[in-house]
């Protein structure tokens, strides 16, 4: 069974709560802290005090992905009661091995993301060492965008890398999910789907939930 992970970046930032409880009800696995510096990405979203308040108005685990230049100096700020992943990008860190190290050293499970032109041989010397690979199925920054197909022969690539490598990883995919291609990504290896528009943009958040939930579960 895979996992729906919401974006929090399509939803409506006015009553972040009660989207929050929305997905909740339909049934979704986590929250998908999208944080943007407007630096290493051309937009800007929210930040450490968002995410505190809103540990503190649910009961949901958080999946919290760094789109930040330097995240080793702000790791701890993210670390929360319910923060499960930190998810940082392979392209903004110097040194990926001790960023990955800080943030297993706070008690949390540790991810980097690639973007959709970075290689998966980035990884190949610390695969073993990731609890989870993100792979940006468009170019990250702004929601509701088109998913790039090349992004199908990476993750089959990857979901190789991972059998023979580190059964236990997870797949997380970010980018153009919507209910017309979760199924097919959920057979390629996908253990974590994160949608944002085809979730927020919907008439009945909770029946959209429940819709993904539903194909994920089969």
């Amino acid at each position: 069974m895979a996992i729906l992970a919401p974006s929090l970046l399509s939803a409506d930032f006015s009553d972040l709560a009660g989207q929050i409880r929305a997905i909740r009800e339909g049934g979704a696995g986590y929250v998908h802290m999208d944080v943007m510096d407007g630096t290493f990405v051309p937009n800007i979203t929210f930040g450490q005090p968002v995410i505190r308040c809103l540990a503190e108005k649910t009961d949901m685990p958080f999946d919290v992905h760094l789109m930040i230049r330097q995240p080793e100096r702000l790791l701890a700020e993210f670390v929360t009661p319910r923060t499960e992943f930190i998810v940082v990008h392979q392209e903004a860190c110097l040194h990926l091995h001790r960023t990955i190290q800080q943030i297993k050293c706070l008690g949390v499970k540790a991810g980097v993301a690639l973007n959709p032109a970075t290689s998966l041989s980035t990884l190949d010397y610390i695969l073993e060492d990731l609890d989870l690979v993100l792979l940006m199925s468009v170019n990250p920054g702004f929601g509701g965008q088109k998913f790039i197909p090349a992004t199908w022969d990476k993750l089959k690539r990857l979901d190789q890398m991972r059998k023979e490598r580190h059964p236990e990883m997870l797949i997380q995919l970010d980018g153009g999910v919507n209910l017309q291609n979760a199924a097919q990504l959920k057979e390629a290896g996908v253990d974590i789907l994160v949608a944002g528009a085809a979730v927020f943009g919907a008439p009945d958040i909770t029946q959209r939930v429940k819709e993904f939930v539903g194909i994920l579960a089969d």
